[in-house]
């Protein structure tokens, strides 16, 4: 009895129509918050809030069934997206009354995340980019010590022309943050090369490695790590299909077999 129900949940949690309406079902909760930022009449409030525990409940049934349909408690918590579900709707429980409906809304905010983990294109970016940032981690200490390198450069060299923005390490760096960013550079350049004609070359050099060079880097790690999943995935659909027929999955051939022979026999 426990087999046949948990493939019934099996059947249904893979059924497309099912995680299509999940997904929908996710978009209204998310519209639903973005509605409590309104001035809304009373009558609407409570609609609001019946919809928003109805949506509620539905994740909770939608997780239970996923949980029924997985092989177990130790199956279902070691894949890490079912982990994240969990705490997001479990997290959504969390009554919203009183003093409590700042942070509850704030809970509810979040179930829009799970767009990611029901949406398989979601998830492959997700991953490829968690799984990029030891790569993007050295590419940014390295910027780093661009940064400071021509942030130490900038304040002996500026200090005198605009404290403000070159006083010390700290504040230039600010400053070539804004730079890098584009952001009324030309203003700062323009203000030092009234005293420094060639300090033009100082932030050229500087945005050509930041903005241009790093920033290139830093694609390109994602990039290969994204085709690295995406050739990972085919993998796993191609090992998918040329998996060898289950017990389960030969015996019902034997049963239908054992059918059209009975059958045939009858017509004979």
């Amino acid at each position: 009895m426990l087999s046949q129900l948990q493939q019934l949940f099996q059947r249904i949690d893979k059924s497309k129509i099912f995680q299509s309406f999940v997904i929908a079902v996710i978009v209204i909760s998310a519209l639903t918050v973005g509605a409590h930022t309104y001035s809304l009449h009373p009558t609407a409030e409570l609609a609001l809030h019946w919809m928003d525990l109805g949506i509620t409940v539905f994740f909770l049934v939608e997780l239970v069934i996923r949980f029924i349909a997985s092989r177990g408690f130790k199956d279902f918590f070691t894949k890490g997206w079912n982990i994240f579900d969990f705490i997001i709707v479990v997290g959504s429980l969390y009554p919203a009354a009183g003093s409590t409906i700042f942070i509850a809304r704030l809970l509810r905010i979040f179930r829009v995340l799970r767009l990611v983990s029901m949406i398989p294109e979601l998830r492959l970016l997700v991953n490829s980019l968690l799984k990029a940032i030891p790569q993007m981690g050295y590419i940014a200490l390295l910027m780093f010590v661009i940064f400071y390198i021509y942030a130490a450069m900038g304040s002996m060299l500026f200090a005198d022309i605009n404290p403000v923005l070159w006083g010390d390490v700290s504040i230039s760096m600010l400053t070539l943050f804004r730079i890098a960013t584009f952001e009324d550079w030309t203003d700062v350049m323009y203000e030092t090369m009234a005293v420094y004609e060639l300090s033009w070359i100082f932030y050229l050099t500087f945005i050509f490695l930041t903005a241009f060079v790093f920033l290139n880097m830093m694609v390109g790690a994602i990039l290969e790590v994204m085709s690295e999943e995406h050739r990972n995935a085919r993998e796993e659909q191609t090992s998918d299909a040329d998996m060898p027929a289950t017990k389960g999955q030969i015996a019902q051939l034997q049963a239908e077999m054992a059918e059209l022979k009975q059958l045939l026999k009858e017509k004979q």
